[in-house]
C-alpha cells in the first residue's frame, strides 16, 4: 500500500544497525491541518530501511517536505503474547516549493530513471 504526506521534517534521528545485514533510521513530519474551526497537528513517524536511510540528509529540520511511503504491518509472537506492529516505510522524499519556483531537481528523485531525449523512445 503506497501514500504521501505533506508537511515539516521536526526530526531526523541516527540510522541503527538492527543486524549485520538491516539498518533502520526515522524522521518525524508535523502534519497541520484546519478540522472545524481547529487546528489540530499530527507527529507521524516514519522509517527508512536499508539504502534508503539516507533519504533525508538532503533535508533539514524545518523544511516543507512530500513523503512517498508504503504502510506495512506485521503479526509478533513471543512468551505467548501476540502483538501487531505497524510501520511507514518511507522509500522516497521531495522538498516541497514554497510561493512558486521551480519543481524540485532530480536530486530528490534517486530512483528516477535519467533522464533523456523524448526522441530516445524505443518505438
Amino acid at each position: 500500500m503506497s501514500y504521501e504526506l505533506n508537511g515539516k521534517l521536526v526530526a531526523v534521528y541516527d540510522t541503527v544497525q538492527r543486524s549485520e545485514t538491516f539498518r533502520t533510521r526515522e524522521f518525524v513530519v508535523e502534519k497541520s491541518e484546519q478540522i472545524n474551526g481547529r487546528t489540530i497537528t499530527n507527529y507521524v513517524k516514519f522509517q527508512c530501511v536499508q539504502d534508503k536511510t539516507s533519504l533525508p540528509d538532503r533535508f533539514k529540520v524545518g523544511d516543507e517536505v512530500k513523503v512517498f511511503f508504503n504502510l506495512k504491518g506485521s503479526r509478533w509472537e513471543k512468551n505467548g503474547q501476540v502483538n501487531y506492529i505497524t510501520n511507514l516505510d518511507a522509500w522516497r522524499m521531495e522538498q516541497l516549493q514554497m510561493g512558486g519556483g521551480q519543481a524540485p531537481s532530480a536530486e530528490f528523485y534517486p530512483d528516477a530513471p535519467p533522464a533523456g531525449d523524448e526522441n530516445d523512445l524505443p518505438f
